[in-house]
C-alpha cells in the first residue's frame, strides 16, 4: 500500500488517479498509523511553505515524515513536497522538515532568459530535466522528455551530492533531488504524460535503495 499524504496542501486526486491507473494500491490519508504502516509514501503539495508546515505540525505529520525517512521507507516528494523536505524556505521564512540539508530559494525578479527575454514568474509549463546522476526512479527517462512545472520557488540543497537533475529557467536550478530512500522533484509527474507516469511507476516499484 502507498500512502499519499493529505496535509491540506492540495493536488491529491490527480496523484491518486495516476497511481491507481498504473495498477498500484494507494490511499489518501492524514492518519499517522496509515502512513507508518504503508510500504511507500508520496508527499505531494501545492501552496505556501509556511501554511504547509503549520498544517503538518498540527497534524503531527512532521514527526511521521522523519520517522518514515529514518526507517528507510521510500518517499517521493512532489512540487511543494520537494521543497519543505529541506531545512528552511525563503517563502514565509519557514522552518521546514530538514530531511535534506539546504534551503528553498525564490526566483529573482526580474528573471531573464539567455536571449535577454523577460521570463514570467511563476515558472509555468513544460521543461526538460538534465539528469546528473542515475537513479532507479528515473530509469527510462530520456533527454528529450519534458515535465510540467508550476512554481515560484525552487529547492537548493547544501551540496551537489543531493542534486539528481537540473532544469534551466533563467538560471539552472535543481529540479530533482535525492538522498538515501528519498527522491523529490519540483515538477508534477502526475501531470507530465508518459514520462511522468514512468517515474511514478518506477517509484511504486522502488525499494528505497540506491547506489550511484
Amino acid at each position: 500500500m502507498i500512502a499519499i499524504i493529505d496535509y491540506k496542501a492540495g493536488n491529491l486526486k490527480s496523484v491518486e488517479c495516476a497511481v491507481k491507473k498504473l495498477g498500484f494500491a494507494c490511499m489518501v490519508t492524514q492518519r499517522r498509523e496509515d502512513i507508518l504502516n504503508c510500504e511507500r509514501v508520496i508527499f505531494p503539495g501545492v501552496g505556501a511553505a509556511g501554511k504547509a508546515m503549520a498544517d503538518l505540525r498540527h497534524l503531527g505529520l512532521d514527526k511521521v515524515m522523519n520517522q518514515g525517512f529514518d526507517a528507510g521507507k521510500p518517499i517521493l516528494g512532489i512540487c511543494l513536497g520537494a521543497q519543505i523536505i529541506l531545512e528552511n524556505s525563503e517563502e514565509n521564512d519557514a522552518r521546514c522538515l530538514g530531511l535534506i540539508p539546504g534551503g528553498v530559494k525564490q526566483f529573482a525578479r526580474p528573471l531573464f532568459s539567455e536571449g535577454n527575454e523577460r521570463l514570467k514568474i511563476p515558472h509555468m509549463g513544460w521543461n526538460g530535466v538534465d539528469l546528473r546522476k542515475t537513479h532507479p526512479v528515473l530509469e527510462g527517462i530520456m533527454p528529450a522528455d519534458e515535465f510540467y512545472f508550476v512554481h515560484s520557488y525552487y529547492p537548493m540543497p547544501a551540496s551537489d551530492e543531493y542534486v539528481v537533475g537540473t532544469t534551466g529557467y533563467g538560471i539552472e536550478f535543481p529540479s530533482v533531488i535525492g538522498y538515501k530512500n528519498l527522491i523529490a522533484m519540483q515538477f508534477h509527474p502526475e501531470k507530465s504524460g508518459r514520462a511522468g507516469l514512468r517515474i511514478l511507476e518506477n517509484f511504486c516499484n522502488w525499494d528505497g535503495h540506491h547506489v550511484e
